[in-house]
């Protein structure tokens, strides 16, 4: 087998993940917006890539993931697919789809996210919300195009939230959730993104639904966990919630790495006569 078709057969599908959940595989999934940190996360062995809409918070510096646009989604989920493809190629990518660009119809969604799959090869897109979004859902997934749901805190929905504390905690909002994640299903979405709920209302949607769970800030019962890549590289000081783990410390690294790079340049210490031509 040539590498092309050992890429293409161990690249990761909707299938994969719903054969994963039934054998009791956790599903591992991280963010990414370039080309260099998607190279990384594939040859790493990661399941599933997000193209997220916190490349609003990370990459830009806005204060929340609403101002991000559809054009500014597709120009990261090209150098996102790029990256993986370069590789082992088995990464899924699935790309949110940015505030407002769903919302106002259920044609503009189909044309949005038919525009995101077209522009870059992406092999799904990711919607917030239940119930409400749920006839779009069935009209983009009968259109041929997989669709990750998002609940539980909902970044899009922030100002109407007015706070990112735990969604859920009560049993009235825990049971609507229950609605929305069986409405998620019924629609047609392979998947369920679950956010900062209590992780025992995780593991009820977990046992009901036969799609996947993927948690963030979520509990372990879930079916797999996804976090933002800049978090648990230790890249952002400001951001430290109880559901990151931090597995290096970059920020420092980069740090005292262009430190001692100046350094070097003021001293005329760099560059030496073996890095001159």
């Amino acid at each position: 087998m040539n590498k092309s078709a050992q890429q293409k057969a161990a690249h990761v599908t909707t299938r994969r993940l719903y054969d994963m959940k039934q054998n009791g595989e956790k599903i591992s999934v991280l963010t990414a917006y370039d080309y260099t940190m998607s190279r990384i996360l594939d040859r790493a062995g990661i399941d599933v890539i997000l193209v997220g809409d916190s490349a609003s918070n990370v990459f830009s510096g806005h204060n929340t993931t609403l101002p991000i646009t559809v054009d500014e989604m597709i120009y990261h989920a090209r150098a996102v697919v790029r990256g993986v493809q370069a590789e082992t190629g088995r990464a899924m990518v699935v790309v949110d789809m940015p505030f407002m660009s769903y919302q106002l119809s259920g044609e503009e969604a189909l044309r949005n996210a038919g525009k995101i799959m077209k522009e870059h090869e992406c092999d799904a897109v990711k919607m917030e919300g239940g119930r409400t979004i749920a006839d779009t859902v069935r009209r983009i997934t009968d259109a041929g195009i997989p669709v990750m749901g998002h609940l539980g805190l909902m970044p899009q929905s922030i100002y109407k939230y007015g706070s990112y504390k735990v969604r859920a905690e009560d049993r009235a909002e825990a049971e609507q959730l229950l609605e929305d994640a069986a409405a998620l299903e019924r629609a047609g979405a392979f998947a369920v993104v679950l956010e900062k709920i209590p992780s025992s209302l995780a593991g009820e949607i977990s046992g009901m639904l036969s799609i996947p769970t993927i948690g963030i800030g979520a509990g372990v019962e879930c079916d797999g966990q996804v976090l933002v890549v800049n978090d648990i590289l230790g890249l952002n000081r400001e951001f430290h919630p109880r559901f990151v783990r931090q597995y290096a410390d970059l920020n420092t690294i980069i740090e005292e790495s262009v430190r001692r790079y100046v350094s070097d340049v003021q001293s005329g210490g760099f560059p030496s006569a073996e890095e001159s031509y």
